[in-house]
């Protein structure tokens, strides 16, 4: 079975320093570019991320600080990894929370202009969770009937995220071979930055998701607690939730013609 599809869809996976979004960085990246006609092309960078690899994630993913001292960083090849991905939807197993917003994170410290607000975006593994709550490698060996060797790497584990992505279409009949219907279904909560910190309530209001104003709209707490929005500026919060944020702050003040 081929994916069928109306532009091109890019599966990509990453290894990283750790699970901070603010904090860490990519250390590789690999891309799997599906075409509507059915032509794949991949590419995989290793990439010094300019702050240190810490001993136990190296042994995760096999990436040393040795092996990326002499790699470009990410600000030398974001560019190139921006064309790859021109107009293509995106996939990936647990992108929707880690990898999507750890790569705009990324792109923003670059200075790139990464557009995403209107890609769709396929996470195979809010599918798998939905049906058969499990690893990529066990998902692996339950829908492709494959042992996953070489896990943790980048082109490893996004070869499998695709192959897995093609058996669940062909294996629930709540999926149909449409990547609009199947973005829908692989999202769970509506978040306005990626990372989860800031949700879109039943009104479609931006909504913060986190700490002591949990619950409430952004605009209500900036307008009754103006200090909160600096005070997040100058905290460790992910520069995409930062920039949501100060979009909001925009458009109380301005209107909509801010975006």
């Amino acid at each position: 079975m081929e994916l069928n599809l109306s532009k091109p869809i890019a599966f990509f996976d990453l290894e990283t320093t750790g699970i901070n979004i603010a904090k860490d960085r990519i250390v590789e990246i690999s891309i799997l570019r599906i075409m509507p006609e059915g032509k794949k092309e991949s590419k995989t960078w290793v990439i010094n991320p300019t702050i240190p690899i810490p001993e136990k994630v190296s042994k995760i993913h096999g990436i040393y600080d040795k092996d990326v001292k002499d790699k470009p960083t990410f600000a030398d090849v974001g560019r190139e990894i921006n064309s790859f991905l021109e107009n293509c939807d995106l996939g990936g197993y647990n992108s929707n929370k880690f990898d999507v917003p750890l790569l705009l994170e990324e792109f923003l410290r670059a200075d790139i202009d990464f557009d995403i607000k209107k890609r769709k975006l396929v996470d195979s593994q809010v599918i798998f969770f939905k049906m058969e709550p499990r690893t990529l490698s066990a998902a692996y060996k339950f829908y492709c009937g494959k042992d996953l060797e070489n896990a943790h790497t980048a082109e490893a584990d996004v070869n499998a995220t695709y192959e897995v992505l093609k058996a669940q279409i062909e294996k629930y009949e709540e999926l149909t071979n449409d990547i609009n219907q199947v973005s829908k279904f692989s999202h769970q909560v509506k978040s306005a930055d990626f990372a989860g910190m800031i949700i879109f309530n039943d009104k479609k209001q931006e909504t913060f998701n986190f700490g002591k104003h949990k619950g409430k709209t952004v605009e209500e707490i900036f307008n009754k607690e103006p200090g909160y929005y600096s005070w997040i500026m100058n905290a460790d919060f992910p520069l995409y939730t930062k920039k949501v944020l100060t979009s909001v702050k925009l458009r109380m003040s301005f209107g909509d013609s801010v975006k």
